[in-house]
Order: structure tokens, then sequence, then C-alpha cells
């Protein structure tokens, strides 16, 4: 399985809210971004955790995480793919979906 499909599919069995896949065109950056939504501090670092596990289960690294003392938005890097798990607050404030979305 790829890792995406990991990440995503962990996110939705998790019961993340409103998920959401951004391709990211001619960027150095990453290729994906995932963007999600825990209802609770507790639920994204939760989500954080089972993310790291799925991966680690298939063999892929994570190669860093921030933000999992706070929980308001956690940044997960996985080379290719980059997944942000937002409060509800903190993904309406920054508004990451339209500031990348093509």
């Amino acid at each position: 399985m790829q890792k995406l499909d990991i990440i995503v599919k962990t996110l939705e069995d998790k019961l993340a809210d409103d998920i959401n896949v951004i391709k990211l065109e001619d960027s150095s950056v990453a290729d994906y971004f995932v963007v999600a939504t825990g209802n609770s501090v507790n639920q994204t670092r939760a989500l954080a955790d089972y993310i790291e596990e799925a991966l680690a289960k298939e063999g892929y690294d994570v190669l860093s995480n921030e933000g999992l003392r706070e929980g308001e938005w956690i940044l997960i890097d996985v080379s290719d793919v980059i997944v942000h798990i937002f409060t509800h607050k903190q993904r309406e404030f920054y508004d990451i979906d339209n500031l990348w979305e093509n």
C-alpha cells in the first residue's frame, strides 16, 4: 500500500473530519498535502500516532513531526507527503486548504 493511501485510510478509520488531499504541482516541498481535522487536541494527537504506527507497519519512515505537544496543528513529514492535522479552530484560522489548492 502506498503512503498516501495508508494515511488517508487511517484518518478515515479513526474518524478524522474533512480530510482533504491536495496535489502540489511543481513543488519542491512535497507531492501531496493531506489536511484533516480532529475534534479535540487529544484526537489530533491520537490521529498522528495512528498514522505513524500504520506507516511504520508498512515500512515507511516518518522524517519528522511537529506540534505534538500542543496538538493544535500537527505536521507529519513523510518525504513526498506532508500531513497537517488541525483542531477546528486552527484549521479555520490558517485556511491552508485555500492557500495550496490549485
